[in-house]
């Protein structure tokens, strides 16, 4: 009887080992149908991914960064323009006096 038990027992191990790694290829059967069927979903919703977003995301940090820096290059050039005109603007000038007439 210990011997028919022993394969008995050795039947259901083999057996449980079996199905085990039947529903592990079910599990990866099923995960890769559900991601497909998840990126497929998100596709039509115009979703983006992640790293598009980071990438997009980054470039306008930086351009808002050139943007900054550009425009303290504008106010230092438009203040070096001002300046000079200023300086050279002549002083209102006084009307010419006309020559004495000589009698």
């Amino acid at each position: 009887m210990t011997t028919t038990s022993s394969k008995f027992f050795d039947e259901v191990a083999k057996l449980m080992t079996n199905a085990a790694g039947a529903a592990q290829g079910v599990r990866n059967e099923l995960d890769t149908l559900v991601k497909t069927q998840v990126e497929r979903i998100l596709g039509d919703l115009d979703v983006v991914q992640r790293e598009e977003f980071e990438a997009v995301r980054a470039m306008a940090q930086k351009a808002r960064e050139q943007n900054e820096t550009l425009s303290g290059r504008i106010i230092e050039l438009e203040a070096k323009l001002a300046a000079p005109a200023k300086a050279k603007k002549p002083a209102a000038k006084k009307p010419a006096r006309k020559p004495a007439k000589k009698s």
